[in-house]
């Protein structure tokens, strides 16, 4: 009977593609608008030294908290509070001790943070070089770093609407950072002068608009979850009491803080090999970054966000099988959808990178840099899918030792790396190694991930899920090679033309043969997983 009571007041699961792609819309749009302001901030501040100043700077906050609380609310907390609907009162008793604990802890390590701000930038560039400037980079540190409590309140928040399978939201309120920020890199540009080098000034008006203007969006991203949690009957109260499951929630806690360390010691190595390479390494590597993430972040996110809660009910209900038919189901999506576009990246990324950031104060060569750094990497797109994926079936089934254990093989592969590259690279070709380096290593986890779940769940469907890898990469290498054709034949008839014209018709061009060969052979091979992708992707263009 309270097993009963408790299954009905559990919150109803939507069918896996409706809730993903109900999200995808919003996700799609919050990817192009960051990915915007980005390039604004290319074309206004150039691929040089501010940005990458700013860049480092305006990674701390997500660094530390990741390390505070970031990876434990978005693989654990998930999990906890759907397990925590089983209680008397919906679990909202648990829910307020967890925000109480969790606010008080970003608090806390939001002020200690940014009074280590120098210490933060020195660790992460390397100025011996001569080429960055850790001195700007602490001025943008400290108007950045209190985005910390922001990001917190915005993944708690955010959580809590996930366990109710409520997704719209938080998939929504990124675009709100991003148009704000958007404003201010319009207000930066139209300041006159240019921000002060050497020396640094704190209350230079460039950099207090750049630094506040970005803090506010993120801050304006958290707040407008508000009017959401209320519409769920949800009143958040400070409730400062223990709750016995915080020890299983400790436990989990301490292997995530574990995964997100060693995580970012080889973000410390990435920087300081970027950094201490040609300028402007930074920059182009995390705006190649954004664009590697783009199809993953419009498929595999609202994939991965609707998928989390079945994950976590099937594992708090002992339903294996349940839990290996969605993880299979998720791979075969993932690949279907993502192998074509990592396919289109990789033979029109040179042509991306000049007909995005090709303007401005940007050079052209430092945009073709950032175009050949994304071909380069572009395979590792269904690698990286892979591993957020099976990370978050570890999670699910209460497990946060094993993925740690992955990501320490993961970093100690990927460090020696990084130095060969600096030391075997020209200084202008170090970030597109980075970048080649990061995919390898996102290889080697998901095939350690995939034995590590063999070896716990039993047989994973495996087979099928290779089938349609193979499929999917057989049609990718003829679209790229048909496209290859494609863009020699534009390189010979508008040899005289402007780069960035050149460069548009060709990401157009081979854009479309890619995904039109790459489509139809896989239609050819009757790819049973093509036409859930076809619905999925005809429901995006309607709702659009």
């Amino acid at each position: 009977m309270a097993r009963s009571m408790a299954e009905a007041k559990r919150t109803p699961v939507p069918s896996l593609a409706k809730a993903s792609g109900s999200m995808a819309i919003a996700t799609l749009i919050s990817r192009i608008t960051g990915f915007a302001w980005k390039v604004m901030l290319a074309w206004a501040a150039s691929l040089g030294v501010v940005n990458d100043s700013f860049t480092v700077a305006n990674t701390l906050p997500n660094i530390v908290f990741e390390l505070l609380f970031g990876g434990v609310l978005a693989s654990v907390v998930i999990p906890l509070l759907v397990r925590a609907q089983d209680d008397e009162d919906g679990g909202l008793a648990y829910t307020q001790r967890l925000i109480t604990m969790a606010m008080t802890m970003l608090a806390i390590g939001t002020a200690v943070a940014v009074a280590l701000a120098p210490l933060f930038t020195r660790l992460y560039m390397d100025g011996s070089t001569g080429e960055a400037n850790p001195e700007l980079a602490t001025a943008f540190a400290y108007l950045l770093l209190p985005e910390i409590l922001f990001y917190g309140l915005f993944a708690v928040l955010s959580a809590i609407l996930q366990a109710k399978h409520v997704f719209g939201p938080p998939a929504w309120a990124p675009v709100m950072n991003n148009l704000i920020v958007m404003a201010t890199i319009g207000v930066y540009a139209m300041l006159p002068g240019e921000i002060s080098l050497n020396p640094v000034r704190m209350g230079d008006a460039k950099l207090l608009t750049l630094g506040i203007g970005v803090t506010l969006g993120i801050a304006v991203q958290a707040l407008v979850l508000l009017p959401a949690l209320r519409r769920i009957g949800f009143r958040f109260r400070w409730n400062w009491g223990l709750d016995e499951r915080f020890r299983e929630f400790g436990g989990l806690a301490m292997w995530i803080i574990g995964y997100v360390a060693i995580s970012q010691v080889g973000m410390v190595f990435t920087t300081r090999v970027l950094t201490a390479g040609a300028p402007g390494g930074a920059a182009i590597y995390a705006n190649a970054w954004l664009l590697f993430q783009l199809p993953y972040g419009v498929i595999g996110v609202s994939l991965l966000t609707a998928i989390m809660p079945r994950l976590s009910r099937s594992a708090a209900d002992g339903d294996t099988a349940k839990l290996v038919g969605d993880l299979s189901l998720a791979s075969r999506l993932s690949t279907v959808m993502l192998v074509p576009l990592s396919a289109i990246l990789t033979i029109a990324g040179s042509a991306i990178g000049i007909a995005l950031f090709g303007y401005g104060n940007a050079d052209v060569a430092d945009a073709q840099r950032l175009g050949d750094a994304l071909a380069f990497s572009a395979f590792g797109i269904l690698p990286y899918a892979l591993v957020m994926l099976q990370l978050r079936v570890f999670y699910a089934m209460k497990d946060a030792r094993t993925p740690t254990l992955i990501m320490i093989v993961m970093t100690v592969v990927k460090i020696p790396l990084l130095y060969m590259c600096r030391d075997q690279l020209r200084a202008e070709d170090v970030v597109i190694g980075v970048l080649l380096v990061n995919s390898l290593t996102f290889v080697v986890g998901a095939v350690l991930g995939q034995m590590w779940l063999w070896v716990r769940l039993g047989r994973l469907q495996s087979m099928r899920v290779v089938r349609v890898i193979v499929q999917c990469v057989a049609a990718g290498v003829a679209g790229t090679l048909v496209a290859l054709g494609a863009g020699l034949l534009i390189d010979s008839v508008l040899d005289s033309s402007g780069p960035t014209l050149v460069a548009w018709i060709k990401v157009v061009v081979q854009s479309v043969v890619t995904g039109v060969v790459t489509f139809g052979l896989l239609a050819v091979f009757k790819v049973p997983e093509l036409e859930p992708a076809r619905q999925r992707i005809t429901r995006l263009v309607r709702r659009g």
